[in-house]
């Protein structure tokens, strides 16, 4: 059976590979286990991201748009993944842990709901197609991990709760310039009280082909160590998935390639939540299978924790005989220096765009054959 094709139901009675019994640690998102001695921390951790699949039966996207996202999806997913992390950090904190039929903080579900399959979320899959159609893509066309990072940019200016500022470094180059001082000038570490509740930092960088292919598994490894971590969006050709870290060679993620029905609200507001978190064993896969087009994710936050990112980054770059994972430059190169056509303010035209997308769902979008 294709793994587009699982339903929820399948997929609770499959039999999931278990850890190997190995002394290598694991690594998921900066926390170090050992799978002898914490391999109940391991699973409640994994259990504790949110995990977004394929769903079938939401509203229409655009009104007569399609209403499940099976088969072309799973990049959407993997980017609402990454992001929803971010977002947990910046609410909940790292050190939080989701537990079943455990009274949540009102925050958590004020994440899980801005990634409802709902026209009006800020991140679901109907904001995240429809802000795709303006920049080239049909709905119902599969998104590379570059792409779903630019759309969800250009929608984290309008989540205004969680006042994110995100910043994506092409070609695994960070700019400097483009990120400490513009900080600077909008407060986007500090707010007016000097308390770190201003706008945070979320930064993806994204990959060429050819600069990953020649690196050495261990520097992807070290992403996965880092403090500051988000996790990688990549997978295998056309088909996605979300690294959240690391056992030996092999990577450690979650995979949206399981189609649930879609969830709604019930009368009291109240979002069932137990289907957006993995209860089994996470999927595994050899470093060397990894398709070298991916985005890693970094949350920032505080001016600190950027410095301290910059100084590991250095330290990787200084490995013996290996490749800099990351080049980081204090003003950009000139063969960047191209307009960021996808840079949004809220006083551009892309806010009476998203507008619409809240207000009408009478858009007629073309569906891609799958």
């Amino acid at each position: 059976m294709d793994a587009a094709t699982l339903t929820y139901d399948t997929l609770r009675f499959a039999e999931f590979e278990d850890f190997p019994e190995t002394s290598e640690p694991v690594w998921i998102l900066g926390r170090k286990y050992s799978i002898f001695t914490e391999k109940d921390e391991i699973l409640s951790d994994v259990a504790s991201r949110l995990w977004f699949t394929y769903r079938r039966n939401f509203p229409a996207i655009g009104g007569t748009g399609p209403t499940s996202d099976t088969g072309w999806g799973c990049m959407l997913r993997c980017g609402q993944m990454i992001f929803a992390q971010a977002l947990v950090c910046r609410h909940l904190g790292r050190d939080w842990r989701w537990t079943q039929r455990k009274r949540q903080p009102d925050s958590y579900f004020n994440v899980l709901n801005a990634f409802l399959d709902r026209k009006d979320s800020y991140y679901s899959i109907h904001q995240i197609a429809q802000m795709g159609v303006g920049e080239g893509k049909s709905i119902g066309q599969w998104y590379g991990p570059n792409t779903v990072a630019q759309v969800l940019k250009k929608l984290a200016v309008f989540d205004t709760w969680s006042s994110l500022a995100v910043h994506i470094a092409m070609d695994n180059t960070v700019v400097m310039e483009e990120i400490i001082f513009p900080a600077r000038t909008v407060s986007l570490w500090l707010d007016c009280t000097g308390s770190s509740l201003g706008r945070l930092l979320i930064f993806l960088v994204s990959f060429r082909v050819s600069v990953l292919s020649g690196l050495p598994s261990c520097l992807l490894q070290h992403c996965f160590m880092m403090p500051q971590s988000l996790g990688v969006i990549g997978g295998k050709p056309n088909s996605a998935h979300y690294f959240i870290g690391y056992v030996g060679e092999e990577l450690i993620y979650l995979d949206p390639h399981t189609t649930q029905p879609a969830v709604e609200l019930t009368d009291s507001c109240f979002i069932p939540d137990e289907s957006f978190h993995c209860q089994h064993p996470p999927c595994r896969m050899g470093i060397g299978e990894l398709d070298p087009s991916i985005a890693v994710g970094f949350f920032c936050k505080t001016e600190e924790d950027f410095n301290d990112w910059c100084q590991q980054v250095k330290k990787l770059s200084q490995l013996g005989g290996a490749l800099p994972m990351f080049e980081l430059v204090e003003q950009q190169p000139s063969h960047l220096a191209c307009q960021d056509v996808l840079n949004l303010s809220l006083d551009s035209s892309d806010v009476e765009r998203l507008e619409r997308f809240f207000d009408s769902e009478d858009e007629d979008f073309e569906i891609l054959s799958l």
